[in-house]
């Protein structure tokens, strides 16, 4: 388990865990992502109401898994660190579900990835920064410039390669801009317990 500034990083631990024994598991089956849970509208509407969640762990080769492991790995932790660990799993799981379904409203292709939960941090922390963006350090408002470059890059991106999902980038992306707003940060770790020295007074005992 991953421990940064004194904080551990148990969510995005897990997270990135599971993609990867879901994606050695689609390996093994021949990358069968239908019958494994791929995101489709007319799936979904004949009843196949899981889809959107098991979509988001599904990635379509080893690129698209690497890539979405390493956007993961540095969002994930420093969401996990600044915001918390609930907090963390709850915006990937509500903005991954809101990037899904952009994807069903927008198209009937077959979807994967965790693209949109990864948008979805990217827009809560981009929110969350920019809210408070009068009491930040130098270091935070660099920290919120990168985001919105790398945010920028990825929409460029996303919209000069027609293979990729961009309903769910923008779903995920604005449904984290929206819990952005209502997120606090997580209050600093414990310092660990200093018994103080011991007070001797005047005098002796008999």
């Amino acid at each position: 388990m991953r421990t940064l500034l004194g904080r551990q990083t148990p969510v995005t631990t897990v997270l990135l865990a599971v993609i990867a024994v879901v994606f050695l598991a689609d390996l093994a089956t021949g990358n069968q992502l239908i019958e494994l849970g791929a995101d489709q509208r007319d799936l979904v509407l004949a009843g196949q109401w899981w889809r959107p969640l098991t979509s988001m762990f599904l990635h379509g080769g080893w690129a698209h898994v690497l890539l979405n492991s390493w956007a993961l790995y540095q969002l994930g932790s420093l969401f996990e660190i600044l915001l918390g660990s609930r907090s963390l799993l709850s915006v990937f799981l509500v903005t991954g579900l809101a990037g899904s379904f952009a994807s069903l409203w927008w198209s009937n292709h077959p979807s994967v990835g965790a693209s949109g939960a990864i948008f979805g941090l990217m827009g809560a922390l981009i929110a969350f920064l920019f809210r408070r963006r009068r009491m930040l350090t130098p270091a935070a408002k660099s920290l919120l410039g990168q985001l919105v470059l790398w945010a920028g890059i990825n929409v460029y991106l996303g919209l000069s390669m027609p293979q990729i999902d961009n309903a769910a980038h923008f779903g995920g992306c604005a449904a984290g801009l929206l819990l952005g707003l209502l997120l606090k940060p997580q209050p600093p770790p414990p310092r660990p317990y200093e018994p103080e020295p011991p007070q001797w007074t005047g005098g002796t005992g008999v």
